[in-house]
């Protein structure tokens, strides 16, 4: 997990901001407010979890499967990049 250290307090930041949405969204409930507002709220959460683990996977990738330390080749390089730019369209 060196990457997830190395990134830490950025990383903590973004599960701070994701709790502040999931408190709103109990909030929310317990109030019985506008489902519309409710709806935009969670899918807001949604896309702040999908980014934090799009963000946990990329950190992965070129930390463990193309360790850098032992020199990738551009090929392999180029087939990292074109994981991550799929897997990041799926979290979209």
């Amino acid at each position: 997990m060196a990457h997830a250290i190395k990134d830490k307090e950025k990383l903590l930041a973004r599960i701070r901001r994701i709790k502040g949405q999931v408190s709103a969204i109990e909030k929310a409930l317990e109030e019985e407010d506008d489902c519309v507002e409710l709806l935009q709220t969670v899918a807001s959460c949604r896309g702040a979890l999908n980014g934090l683990m799009g963000e946990l996977i990329e950190g992965h990738v070129y930390e463990h499967v193309i360790d850098p330390a032992l020199r990738p080749t551009a090929e392999q390089t180029r087939a990292a990049e074109k994981l991550l730019s799929v897997v990041k369209s799926y979290f979209r």
